[in-house]
């Protein structure tokens, strides 16, 4: 057993301007005990991607209010896979249709959250998900 918290990566993919709700999530996680590096807008899939390898990250989440999301969660979760980090949480929130978010579910993107969701229940959800077996 390990005493390491869960880290964090959250990003604006693309050129979504509008940060609150993704800082507020960032906000709630760190207070929960979680270290959250925040990335900030205008991220590349290829950067948020460099970002968790470099920060070995649990979670990546992804802030998408753009209506880019089955592109820039299908890009990252390819990434993912490609940078040897299959095993980690990819999840994310924004405006995403319903019909979206079971295209989402068969891509490996099991859960996403909209506005109004319960910060406690964002928390619970990484806190379940997001073990990965320790090294050595």
């Amino acid at each position: 057993m390990t005493d390491r918290r869960i880290k964090v990566i959250i990003a604006k993919p693309g050129l979504d301007g509008h940060d609150r709700g993704a800082k507020v999530v960032a906000r709630a996680l760190v207070e929960a005990g979680m270290e959250v590096v925040y990335l900030g807008l205008q991220q590349s899939p290829e950067s948020i991607v460099r970002a968790a390898v470099d920060e070995d990250a649990d979670v990546i989440g992804l802030s998408i209010l753009s209506g880019a999301h089955m592109t820039n969660f299908r890009r990252v979760k390819e990434l993912m896979e490609a940078s040897g980090l299959g095993d980690r949480l990819l999840t994310g929130g924004g405006i995403i249709p319903t019909r979206d978010q079971e295209k989402l579910r068969e891509l490996g993107i099991d859960k996403v959250f909209g506005p109004g969701d319960d910060l406690q229940g964002i928390v619970d959800y990484i806190r379940e998900r997001a073990g990965r077996p320790s090294k050595g």
